[in-house]
C-alpha cells in the first residue's frame, strides 16, 4: 500500500456525488482498502444501494449534517457534477480539509498497485477496460480494476491483491496527466472536450503527458496518435487496416468476426495486445472474448423481432455516432434504420453540429431528436431544433414525456425497422418505454 493509502487508511473520507459511476467503485475500493467512508448524492441509485450493502453510510441530499464531525482530519473527494457553492465542499475547505477531485484520489489509490495499467483516449475506453478485465478475470488473476460504466457479467470494481490495477483514465478534465501507468492505452484521440481543458493544444499536451508517465504504451495508428507519440522509447503501434484484416484475430470467433464493427475489433486488439504484455497467451486471450458480455449501453440489442429491433449505444460524439449507424446498416441492410438521437452537452453539439447532421442524414433513414442532455452545462444558443434542421426532410425534434415519445417513434418506424436509440444521456429512459410497447 502507498504512504498515502497508508495515511489515510483510519481517516474519514467523504464523498460527494458518491452515486456516480466513477465515484462509486472508488468509494468501494478504499473502503475495502480500509478507510472509513461515508458518501452523499442527490438521489439514491443503484449505485449508493450497493454502498449501503457494504457498509458504507450514504446520504441524500448535500448537507454539512452529512459530512464528518468537525476536528477531524479528514478527506472529501468530489465528482465533476459538483459546484464550488457545494455546502459540504465549501465546508470542508473552511475547515481546512484536504479536497480531491474524483481523478486525483484515483491517481493515489494506483499508486498502491505494482503495475497500473490505465486507458484513455477519446471513445472507447469503457470496453477496452471491460475486455482487458475480462480476459485477465478469465485467466484467474486477482487484479484490482475500476470500471466506469456498467459491465454486463462483472462487478464494476475490485480491490485486486496489490499487484495489477486496471482502469479507465478521464482526458475530459486532464486527470490522466495524473496517472503513473505501468502500461499506459490509447484508443484514439480527437478533439473532444477540447472546451473543458483549456483547448485543442492543451489537450493534445494532456495526451502526450499521459503517455510519457508510462514505460509503455499501445495505441493505433493514425496521423494524430503517430504524430503525438512517435517519441515515446517503448511503443506498440497497432495498424487499423491490419486489425480489420479477416485472419488478424486467427483464433477469434467467425461469428462475433462477423457480427462487430470495426471500432468493437480496434478495442479488442488493443485489450488482448495489453494482456500479452502481462504475460496472457495471445491465442488464449483471444479466445477468452468469446464469453465478453459487453458493457450496458454499448449496442446493447433490447429486442429481436421480425418487425422490430431495438438497440441502444452511448455514442454521443460524431465518430461514434458514425461507427453505430455504420454498423448497423452493414448489419441489417434490407430494414429501415430509425434513429432517436439525443445530442450530450452544448459545447458539443455546438461544435459538430454539420457533422452530427452529415452523418445523421448519410446513414438513417428517419431521425427523432430530443432535447441536448446538458451534463450540467450551461445552456448555448445553438438547440437540438437546429440540429433537425440541419439535417432536413428526413429529421423531427422531439421534446415529450419518454412515454409520448415513444409513441411517437412507432408511429415513423416503419416494419421491419431497426430503432436505434443513440446518446449518452437520460434517453435510456425511452428504452423500457418502447420494449413495452412493441411487446404488448
Amino acid at each position: 500500500m502507498s504512504n498515502y493509502l497508508e495515511k489515510i487508511k483510519n481517516r474519514p473520507v467523504h464523498f460527494i456525488g458518491c452515486g456516480g459511476v466513477g465515484m462509486a467503485p472508488l468509494a468501494l475500493i478504499l473502503h475495502k482498502q480500509g478507510c472509513r467512508v461515508t458518501g452523499s448524492d442527490l438521489e439514491a441509485s443503484e449505485k449508493t444501494v450497493e454502498l449501503e450493502k457494504n457498509g458504507i453510510g450514504f446520504s441524500i441530499g448535500h448537507s454539512t449534517l452529512n459530512m464528518p464531525p468537525d476536528g477531524q482530519d479528514a478527506v472529501v473527494v468530489y465528482s465533476s457534477a459538483v459546484k464550488d457553492s457545494n455546502p459540504e465542499l465549501t465546508a470542508a475547505r473552511k475547515r481546512g480539509w484536504e479536497c480531491l477531485r474524483r481523478g486525483e484520489m484515483l491517481a493515489r489509490l494506483t499508486s498502491s498497485y505494482r503495475r497500473t495499467i490505465s486507458i484513455s483516449g477519446s471513445h472507447g475506453k469503457t470496453t477496452v477496460t471491460t475486455m482487458l478485465v475480462h480476459i485477465l478475470l478469465a485467466h484467474h488473476l486477482d487484479i484490482g480494476y475500476m470500471i466506469g460504466g456498467k459491465a454486463l457479467g462483472m462487478p464494476a470494481w475490485s480491490a485486486g491483491d496489490g499487484d495489477v490495477f486496471v482502469t479507465e483514465v478521464d482526458e475530459s478534465d486532464g486527470s490522466h496527466t495524473l496517472i503513473d501507468s505501468h502500461i499506459g492505452i490509447i484508443t484514439n484521440v480527437e478533439d473532444d472536450h477540447c472546451w473543458s481543458v483549456g483547448g485543442v493544444s492543451q489537450l493534445m499536451n494532456n495526451f502526450k503527458t499521459f503517455a510519457a508517465r508510462a514505460p509503455k504504451i499501445i495505441y493505433v495508428a493514425d496521423a494524430t496518435t503517430s504524430t503525438l507519440f512517435s517519441d515515446h522509447p517503448d511503443r506498440i503501434e497497432l495498424q487499423r487496416n491490419d486489425i480489420l484484416t479477416p485472419g488478424y484475430f486467427e483464433e477469434f470467433d467467425p461469428q462475433l468476426y462477423r457480427t462487430w464493427g470495426d471500432y468493437q475489433l480496434i478495442n479488442a486488439a488493443l485489450a488482448v495486445e495489453a494482456a500479452a504484455e502481462l504475460g496472457i497467451e495471445y491465442g488464449s486471450a483471444l479466445r477468452s472474448l468469446r464469453s465478453y458480455a459487453g458493457v450496458a449501453r454499448r449496442m446493447t440489442e433490447h429486442l429481436m423481432s421480425a418487425d422490430y429491433c431495438l438497440i441502444e449505444d452511448y455514442a454521443h460524439h460524431p465518430t461514434e455516432v458514425k461507427a453505430s449507424l455504420s454498423t448497423l446498416k452493414k448489419r441489417f441492410p434490407e430494414r429501415q434504420l430509425c434513429v432517436v438521437f439525443q445530442p450530450h452537452r452544448y459545447a458539443r453539439l455546438e461544435r459538430y453540429l454539420e457533422e452530427f447532421a452529415d452523418i445523421l442524414r448519410t446513414y438513417a433513414d428517419v431521425v427523432l431528436i430530443t432535447p441536448v442532455f446538458a451534463a450540467w452545462s450551461e445552456k448555448k444558443a445553438i438547440t437540438s431544433e437546429m440540429l433537425a434542421e440541419e439535417v432536413g426532410g428526413k429529421a423531427r425534434y422531439l421534446d415529450f414525456p419518454w412515454a409520448r415519445m415513444a409513441q411517437a417513434v412507432l408511429r415513423v418506424a416503419k416494419k421491419p425497422a431497426v430503432i436505434a436509440v443513440i446518446g449518452a444521456g437520460d434517453i435510456t429512459n425511452l428504452v423500457p418505454e418502447l420494449k413495452k410497447r412493441i411487446e404488448c
